[in-house]
């Protein structure tokens, strides 16, 4: 499982929003502040509702849609579907969002996006954007499962992933807070907006009120590692973790990592030798005997999410418009201010 269930209402509400949009869709599933109770919210119904759908193909899928709902998309729906689609797959984290769109009859307000299954299949597996990857590491409200087997053994792969890097970035101590405090803020590394423009609390914000949510989302996977990671319930409820943190272990979790962080750590390992460069094999096992290599993958990681998440952000002024760009950032803005 990589949701939790709400309330039967909630989800009726989901399922009846959907029906608003074309149902050619493989997959689709709602996050966010709108979804999930975050510390610092004081009127959760007043949040936008986030919305991914994944689609096999996005032209068709955006022709239909724009036909249903013209009024959603900016200026850049007028070009066209195929023209809408090439934008969604060629800049970006191949997302196309948009934003702030009212649903009248539900009196809510969502954001939408739609991704392709090959790309969304692609970051989960590789994280070369970490963009969904990302947001599906933590508990998310599956409106509609996944329709290939392809797609649901990737979303589970990520989980897996996710575990694995926490673990290198983890020392061989830590609470299960800090463990799902870690998983959480690994798609906000390097995120720019986590500078100037999100909640400086974001990540406990996130983590505090769903800790069960965590756990039945990622109790399969610690169970699946006991060999590298124990977790110890305590009589007074809190839980520690403990792992083993040998270089085998070490060895063991980075070769596990998606494609893109664990080249990009060889990378970097093998940077600054101008006479010998270790393939990623030799790269790996150098690295296991290093206590501090997780600090090279914290690196590595920060500079997928910088990437992803500026170009992103900067499709977004497109696909969402000036006006309402402006609109959603001054939104963001003063929960920034607030939090501080």
């Amino acid at each position: 499982m990589i949701s939790t269930k709400g309330l039967s209402g909630v989800q009726s509400l989901y399922s009846r929003i959907v029906e608003l949009f074309p149902q050619k869709f493989t997959f689709c599933f709602a996050y966010g502040s709108g979804v999930f109770k975050q510390l610092g919210s004081s009127d959760q119904s007043k949040n936008v509702i986030d919305i991914i759908f994944s689609v096999d193909n996005p032209s068709e899928w955006h022709r239909e849609n724009i036909a249903k709902n013209r009024k959603h998309y900016s200026l850049l729906g007028w070009f066209g579907h195929e023209a809408v689609a090439k934008y969604q797959e060629n800049w970006g984290a191949k997302v196309y969002f948009n934003t702030l769109v009212p649903i009248e009859k539900e009196n809510a307000v969502i954001k939408y996006g739609v991704i392709s299954h090959s790309a969304l299949v692609t970051d989960l597996l590789d994280w070369n954007d970490l963009y969904l990857a990302g947001r599906l590491h933590k508990p998310v409200e599956i409106i509609r499962n996944a329709s290939y087997s392809e797609l649901r053994s990737a979303l589970q792969q990520n989980l897996h992933s996710v575990v694995h890097a926490a673990l290198l970035l983890l020392p061989d101590a830590f609470t299960e807070k800090k463990f799902y405090e870690t998983i959480a803020g690994i798609s906000y590394f390097g995120d720019f907006r986590m500078i100037f423009g999100e909640d400086k609390n974001k990540i406990e914000n996130i983590v505090l009120p769903q800790i069960k949510a965590f756990w039945d989302l990622y109790a399969p996977v610690l169970n699946s590692m006991s060999d590298y990671v124990d977790v110890h319930h305590s009589d007074d409820g809190h839980q520690m973790c403990y792992q083993n943190f040998s270089p085998t272990a070490r060895h063991y979790h980075l070769n596990q990592l998606p494609r893109t962080p664990q080249r990009a750590v060889v990378r970097a390992w093998n940077k600054g030798s101008v006479k010998y460069r270790q393939d990623t094999e030799d790269a790996l096992h150098s690295m296991a005997f290093d206590p501090d290599c997780g600090k090279m993958l914290d690196s590595c990681i920060r500079d997928i999410v910088w990437s992803s998440s500026i170009t992103q952000s900067l499709k977004g002024i497109l696909t969402a418009g000036l006006l309402k760009s402006v609109k959603y950032s001054a939104k963001k803005v003063l929960k920034m201010y607030k939090s501080l």
